[in-house]
């Protein structure tokens, strides 16, 4: 049950009809894995945490840089050389001391992903590179989990909802990584930092929205916008029955790394 001052705390969310009482007992109950602790997992920590989710992974092997404070908002001046994870642990507990966090340093791989991903009900993919993208959706795919994929780059960002087994997958759409150099990085190009803020809070809408059953996921399309022109679009995708994941039985699934190739990017749709 709710505590008074929980009660109190999540007063808006109560309110709303389709969430509730029981609407908030299940964000309370659930976990959620957040990968990486940059531009899109920052605000869906701070969110996530602010909604009264029981328990947040957070995964980051980097330290704070002073080149992130432009656009990981969760990260502060003062925390520059600290470890991400132990920098959002402490913003994430200002926001709400009732989250449980587990946190996660090493870096992610096919040998050790799964470990890290099988106790949650929900990933967030918050990550810059091409591997690691590739990596979470197979990884997702072969223990079931719902997740939610972002991208961000210049102006613009992109983000869907794949549910294994219900829509279509990472790899249904974009096959394989693009060649080294054949995309352009944040580095190289730039972001406007608010975008990545746009963006994170879309993912952790689309996490809360599964948790409580509420609304309309977004499974089977890309959500695109371009920020210059303030405008959104839907690209509807199919499920590949011939994916060289999804369309496989969980024992089947092999993962493996990609070359890493750093970016946050805009892919052809």
């Amino acid at each position: 049950m709710l505590s008074e001052h929980e009660i109190e705390r999540y007063s808006r969310h109560l309110i709303l009809q389709n969430i509730g009482v029981e609407g908030q007992m299940k964000i309370k109950e659930s976990k959620i894995s957040i990968v990486g602790m940059g531009g899109l997992g920052s605000p869906a920590a701070l969110y996530l945490a602010a909604a009264g989710v029981g328990k947040l992974g957070i995964a980051d092997m980097d330290e704070v840089d002073i080149s992130n404070l432009g656009r990981q908002i969760i990260h502060f001046t003062d925390d520059v050389g600290r470890l991400k994870v132990d920098s959002a642990e402490e913003k994430i507990k200002s926001i709400n001391p009732n989250v449980d966090i587990d946190k996660y340093t090493r870096k992610l791989n096919s040998n050790n992903i799964l470990d890290c991903l099988k106790d949650y009900d929900f990933v967030i993919d918050g990550t810059d590179n091409f591997s690691s993208k590739f990596l979470i959706n197979d990884a997702c795919v072969k223990l079931g989990k719902p997740y939610s994929h972002g991208g961000i780059l210049r102006f613009t960002g992109q983000t869907m909802t794949i549910l294994p087994g219900q829509s279509a997958c990472y790899r249904c759409i974009f096959k394989t990584p693009p060649p080294p150099d054949a995309v352009p990085t944040c580095a190289s190009a730039g972001v406007l930092g608010s975008v990545a803020g746009m963006l994170g809070t879309i993912q952790a809408t689309e996490a809360l929205k599964f948790l409580t059953d509420t609304g309309k996921l977004l499974k089977n399309c890309i959500l695109h916008f371009d920020s210059g022109e303030m405008e959104f679009r839907k690209v509807n995708v199919k499920k590949n029955e011939k994916c060289t994941v999804c369309s496989k039985d969980a024992e089947s699934i092999q993962l493996r790394d990609e070359e890493e190739t750093v970016c946050e990017y805009k892919p052809e749709v």
